[in-house]
């Protein structure tokens, strides 16, 4: 099975599925079918499948003359039709893995997927899970599922592994094809063939880890890290307010020191798939070892309270002009949850804009990448320009994401106030109406 199998990915006759067709999975198939391997991508939206056989690319990373090209050739479709699984010699899982709404691991997306395989796995399959999740999902979950759905044993019939999605939306130096990739498998030979599939399409190498749990936590952790140091700034950031100390230039300043320091920015919380949930499942996870994850979760709920905290701020600022922040208008600048890309995942812009309508704000916004979000059904428009009458109709602007194509000496001339949580601002000599997070 084994010596089959790296035959056909040295001849590039692997034919790959891609269970999940966003931010993930749609990359990945991409690269997948550059490098010459016929791949279908599985998903359920009926727009996305229609989309992506049209070769119409709805995510800004992927190009659309190369998604274009690849359909066109036959090497991309789609289909919501999970019975082509039976044709699938390499299947990725890179569907969600969201938090519930007590803040508990949903991996019904996983399950549901696995189920889906399972029922038309075929032998000599690889099969590797993508999604973000806990030590422990892919042995004790998707493997038990796959086993019992299908009848197939894993390690003599199907080779199976995790290996985390590493995805930057809008980072203009690593993207999927060039980021190294890790793969915990399921025994020597899944190890072997999995890391040849891997490294038949992929520029970043193949870092191999003993086991599945220890590629599931080696991305928690990653993410943890990132968590806990952004935790670490935001705080130092509210102290620095209370000690009128500028954090932004405190941090340029430790950045001259060539070791022991790496620079985090504070913000009006995190955004993305990742970061701001990772931390949960792994402090989800960790009850079963009675073990308390403090310096985690002591980080999680302080970046879970910056939106309240820029509110707090906004409504300070406000009240120096003698006004209310009930009923005046607020014009946040950014929906997205970072520069320079359209995707609001857990956003904590949107998170400030809910607090300040909660608090009774009129809020407009303005994003030139984002000119329309959902939010709990509700679909919220943006302004179609960012002009002076539009600034000047607003009693404060807030930048919540530091886009680099808004005019902000415009934003600066025209605003009554300006309260800047990205730091957006820092090339803007008149300073008199700005202040920073």
């Amino acid at each position: 099975m084994k010596d089959q199998l790296l035959k056909k990915i040295s001849e590039r006759s692997i034919t790959a599925g891609v269970v999940g067709m966003g931010y993930v999975g749609l990359p990945l198939a991409v690269e997948i079918a550059g490098a010459g391997f016929r791949t279908v991508g599985f998903d359920l939206l009926e727009d996305k499948i229609s989309r992506i056989n049209s070769g119409d690319s709805y995510i800004a990373d992927v190009d659309q003359s190369t998604l274009r090209s690849l359909t066109d050739k036959g090497m991309l479709s789609a289909t919501s039709d999970f019975s082509l699984i039976s044709g699938m010699d390499f299947i990725a899982i890179c569907v969600p893995t969201p938090l519930d709404t007590h803040q508990q691991p949903d991996l019904s997306y996983i399950e549901h997927s696995s189920i889906q395989i399972a029922e038309f796995l075929k032998k000599d399959t690889m099969v590797v899970l993508e999604s973000t999740t806990f030590p422990g999902t892919t042995s004790d979950i998707v493997r038990p599922i796959l086993e019992k759905g299908s009848g197939l044993v894993c390690g003599k019939d199907f080779y199976l592994a995790f290996s985390p999605e590493r995805v930057d939306p809008g980072n203009k130096h690593y993207n999927t094809g060039n980021t190294p990739k890790v793969v915990g498998a399921i025994g020597k030979d899944a190890e072997e063939v999995i890391k040849a599939m891997y490294e038949s399409f992929l520029e970043g190498g193949v870092h191999t880890v003993s086991s599945p749990a220890i590629a599931e936590m080696e991305k928690i952790l990653e993410n943890t890290y990132r968590n806990i140091n952004i935790g670490l700034i935001n705080e130092m950031a509210m102290l620095c307010d209370r000690m009128k100390i500028n954090i932004w230039e405190v941090i340029e300043a430790a950045r001259t020191k060539p070791y022991g320091f790496q620079a985090f920015y504070p913000g009006p919380g995190l955004g993305g798939h990742c970061i701001p949930l990772d931390p949960y499942y792994l402090s989800w996870k960790v009850r079963e070892y009675a073990f308390h994850t403090s310096m985690i979760e002591t980080s999680m709920m302080i970046n879970d309270r910056m939106p309240e905290y820029c509110v707090q701020r906004v409504a300070n600022i406000l009240n120096e002009f003698s006004k209310s922040l009930k009923g005046s208008r607020v014009l946040v600048l950014g929906a997205a949850y970072k520069a320079d890309i359209d995707d609001c995942r857990e956003s904590p812009a949107i998170r400030v804009i809910n607090v300040l309508r909660k608090k009774g704000a009129e809020v407009i916004f303005f994003d030139p990448y984002v000119p329309e979000y959902i939010d709990n059904g509700t679909t919220y428009k943006g302004e179609k320009a960012l002009t002076e009458e539009l600034l000047r109709s607003a009693d404060i602007t807030v930048i919540t994401t530091a886009h680099s194509n808004v005019d902000y000496a415009l934003v600066q001339k025209y605003s009554k106030a300006v309260f800047d949580t990205r730091n957006a601002m820092k090339d803007i000599k008149d300073r008199s109406n700005i202040e920073l997070l």
